[in-house]
């Protein structure tokens, strides 16, 4: 697999990860986005190119930023990721905070032994 190809399923994948997130089925974001649901389905799983104006429309139905799907991993957008971070977290009770992250510090062990693995 090519580059390219590695790019639109990692975008696919952002993409399905946001909408999910938001509690969107395929079909609500097609609607929203005036986009047929298996362009959709495809876009999702990296099997088609979109158009710029296509993926204005999914940014627009999802409301997020193009970063946040292009560019994960930029300075911008980590701070983004740390301030909803920050929001999830302050309406929550001491206790609840510091369950929330024993589990994130789990998750974050668990991804960097998949990745020590991998490589």
């Amino acid at each position: 697999m090519d580059v390219k190809n590695t790019d639109y399923l990692k975008i696919g994948s952002r993409i399905r990860e946001i909408r999910t997130k938001k509690g969107m089925s395929q079909a609500e974001l097609a609607e929203a986005a005036s986009i047929s649901l298996p362009h959709i389905s495809d876009i999702e799983l990296g099997k088609t190119k979109m158009q710029l104006s296509t993926f204005i429309r999914v940014c627009e139905a999802l409301q997020v930023s193009s970063d946040s799907l292009l560019r994960a991993d930029v300075p911008e957008v980590n701070s983004i990721y740390q301030g909803e971070f920050s929001e999830l977290l302050s309406d929550c009770t001491p206790a609840e905070i510091d369950t929330i992250l024993r589990v994130a510090k789990e998750m974050k062990a668990a991804f960097h032994e998949r990745k020590t693995a991998d490589n």
